[in-house]
């Protein structure tokens, strides 16, 4: 990517550069505390000669327009582009990606993919979901990924209740741990060999190993590829995920694809 162009992954805690430091950002805050933060991480436009931005970001969002259309988060500055939110200047081009999406695009990039049926699975605070078909992602009309599984109804909720951080604080409370502790925590405890925390992460493992067996045979997938900071556990599940998806690799997607996906809006330009 030429030196004209900024790379920016919005997050709802941070915004993250390739080139730079993190930029917190309080995605439930005010207006004008998300416009400060979007405005930090697009100020050297203003005097270095940038005439390109790619941006990720979670949705619901227009990806065409730029404007935010969420209301889990970012809820203060619904309906706005974030070209105004954030002050970047007439004559710079701005394009857009979902993050999930951009993940995944990256990845085929890097892991030379192309020639495979691929699918993400993006484990953080929620749960993000995308498939490419021979390296083609599946992309909604909307712009975001064409496959959801976020608000698959599951027990007494949905999918996202019992995957990602919240699934494995969940088990963790039920197998007597603390409910207050982090998926990081859990994690460690884990890797120390606590037998609950094993069983917790075991058992999100199977969850979602059952909940995505139906999809992925459907598309053919072979590769299943994994994202966000849970995912950075994957050896706990891998076990307990073989159990449903016997033929599919599993594989950590490289921590800079976000950005090689955000580099592709700008290929054919």
């Amino acid at each position: 990517m030429d030196t004209r162009t900024i790379l920016l992954d919005v997050g709802g805690s941070y915004i993250k550069r390739p080139d730079g430091p993190d930029i917190p950002i309080p995605s439930d805050g005010s207006r004008e505390a998300i416009a400060t933060a979007l405005h930090s991480a697009v100020v050297s436009i203003l005097s270095g000669g940038h005439s390109r931005i790619g941006i990720a970001i979670p949705g619901p969002f227009n990806f065409k327009e730029g404007i935010f259309l969420m209301k889990h988060k970012f809820a203060s500055v619904y309906g706005e582009r974030f070209a105004d939110i954030a002050g970047i200047p007439d004559g710079v081009e701005v394009k857009y990606i979902h993050d999930v999406n951009a993940v995944l695009e990256g990845a085929i990039r890097l892991m030379d993919l192309s020639s495979r049926n691929t699918a993400l699975v993006t484990l953080g605070t929620g749960l993000g979901f995308s498939i490419a078909i021979k390296g083609q992602v599946r992309y909604s009309p909307s712009g975001s990924p064409a496959d959801v599984l976020w608000n698959l109804p599951w027990k007494d909720g949905i999918l996202e209740d019992f995957v990602g951080s919240r699934g494995v604080k969940r088990y963790w409370a039920e197998e007597g741990g603390d409910a207050n502790d982090s998926a990081a925590v859990i994690a460690n405890k884990a890797d120390e060999g606590n037998p609950a925390a094993i069983r917790a992460y075991e058992r999100m493992g199977d969850t979602l190993g059952e909940a995505v067996k139906g999809v992925l045979e459907e598309h053919g997938v072979d590769t299943l590829l994994f994202a966000g900071q849970v995912s950075k556990s994957l050896n706990l599940m891998e076990s307990s995920l073989s159990k449903h998806l016997k033929d599919i690799v599993f594989v950590l997607a490289p921590k800079e694809a976000v950005f090689e996906g955000i580099s592709s809006l700008f290929e054919n330009n």
